[in-house]
């Protein structure tokens, strides 16, 4: 059985190792390493890690076969392999959908590559919509009257625009207040903003099948999260219930938010018209310059 094994490693360990490393194989060696960290700690996110679990046991049955030489179950795997991963991919299709989405959303050139620094950013939507966002959602809180509202980054809403009523109208307090009022025709359902505009409202949405949300968060708390998981969206979720404020963002709740912190979420996302200042040059001697004198 000792020998067997020594045969086994011997076997496919020769294909393991390469007979002279170039720089082409170290490049590819640690792309390879980067791509399968950032699958394994994918995985691990969603369902699909209790599946991995069931083929790494399978895998030591095969390893445990072929050291044994024994020959059916080898067969088996060779001849289901292609079967397996066909059946994967259909099984797996929602979360590899959100995995190629997320890729999508990450601006992955633009961060290695800070091309227009220096350039004017356009802002989002104005200070007055802030303003009216922040005004309308707490007085929201303040009846418990449940809201859900989404306002677009980069990626287009415009799927679920189509899901609801075409409102297009500027946001103010009162017409938000308005709409998600009680028995009203548009309170069921989210609104969703461009800029400084309400384009439509009852949008439905997706729904998060995140298992590690709350059991207190209700259908409303998760189409929230839901959004934010499949666009880059920011939403606000004023709760029915509690009368509470939450925002969602990247597929992550934050609850029980109060308006500065909202304001400071707006602000942030808001991308204000400015002047992107170039980085200060870094000083290679001690002690303070004339100016920074003078100030102290």
């Amino acid at each position: 059985m000792m020998e067997n094994f020594v045969e086994f490693i011997d076997e496919y360990g020769r294909y393991l190792v390469p007979t002279r490393l170039q720089i082409g194989d170290i490049v590819e060696i640690l792309l390879i390493t980067f791509l399968i960290y950032h699958i394994i700690i994918w995985v691990k996110q969603t369902r699909a890690w209790v599946l991995v679990k069931g083929l790494a046991v399978l895998l030591v049955f095969w390893v445990a076969a072929s050291i044994l030489q024994l020959r059916v179950i080898p067969w088996l795997f060779v001849n289901s392999i292609g079967v397996g991963i066909t059946t994967l991919f259909i099984m797996f299709q929602p979360e590899l959908r959100k995995a190629l989405e997320q890729i999508g959303q990450k601006n992955i050139v633009s961060s290695i590559l800070p091309f227009g620094e220096g350039k004017e950013r356009p802002e989002r939507f104005s200070e007055k919509t802030i303003n009216e966002l922040i005004r309308g959602t707490y007085e929201l809180a303040r009846a418990k009257t449940g809201a859900l509202m989404v306002i677009e980054m980069e990626v287009n809403l415009a799927e679920y625009e189509r899901t609801g009523i075409e409102i297009g109208a500027v946001v103010t307090s009162q017409l938000l207040i308005n709409i998600f009022e009680h028995n009203t025709p548009l309170h069921d359902g989210a609104v969703i903003i461009r800029g400084d505009q309400i384009t439509a409202a009852t949008c439905y949405l997706p729904l998060s099948d995140n298992m590690g949300l709350s059991k207190e968060l209700g259908t409303r708390h998760r189409a929230g999260v839901g959004i934010s998981e499949v666009t880059d969206s920011f939403t606000i979720i004023v709760s029915e219930e509690t009368g509470k404020v939450s925002i969602a963002r990247d597929g992550q709740i934050t609850r029980n938010v109060d308006g500065d912190y909202l304001r400071a979420k707006l602000i942030e996302i808001q991308k204000k018209k400015t002047i992107v200042e170039p980085k200060k040059k870094i000083r290679f001697w001690k002690g303070k310059s004339r100016d920074e004198k003078k100030a102290d």
